[in-house]
């Protein structure tokens, strides 16, 4: 059922039902993504990193536009988003920037033991992407940097920043 080669639509679900109607889908045959963001949870007695959907009771599935309709019939979906009349449309290039901002490509094979304090570097991922710095100190998975432009310093972790050497 999974096609690759349709476009990507916004569905609408049930409060709290984004990461279970995901994976009813994705059992189903068809490409889903539900970009969920890692935040800290407080209780009484323990603090827990959970995750959580980035976009409250939405998910984007990729389809036919002649299959639309078939996935309405899954439990926890209300219905497709519309933009002007029409189901609204999500271009890849739009979903790929999600995900590279929400960090959801492999960072923990990244090798910085080539860059030394005082090398210019570029940031070429995460929420300072496209910055240029100077490396001032890296510990374990932190680097603190500091941004040539503003000329403040940040400790990036590198589980969510790519660093390239200029």
């Amino acid at each position: 059922m999974s096609s690759n080669t349709g476009a990507w639509y916004v569905l609408y679900t049930k409060p709290r039902n984004e990461k279970k109607v995901a994976e009813r889908l994705t059992r189903a045959g068809y490409t889903v993504y539900c970009p969920l963001q890692k935040v800290r949870k407080k209780w009484s007695d323990r603090i827990k990193i959970v995750e959580e959907p980035l976009f409250k009771s939405y998910i984007f599935i990729q389809i036919e536009d002649a299959k639309r309709d078939e996935v309405l019939a899954f439990p926890g979906i209300v219905r497709y988003m519309f933009w002007l009349r029409r189901p609204a449309v999500v271009r890849q290039s739009e979903i790929a920037t999600i995900q590279k901002w929400l960090g959801e490509h492999e960072h923990e094979d990244i090798d910085i033991s080539h860059i030394t304090p005082g090398d210019y570097l570029r940031i070429t991922s995460g929420q300072f992407s496209g910055e240029e710095a100077i490396l001032l100190d890296r510990r374990n998975s932190k680097v603190i940097v500091q941004l040539k432009e503003l000329g403040i310093e940040l400790s990036l972790s590198l589980s969510n920043n790519d660093l390239m050497a200029l």
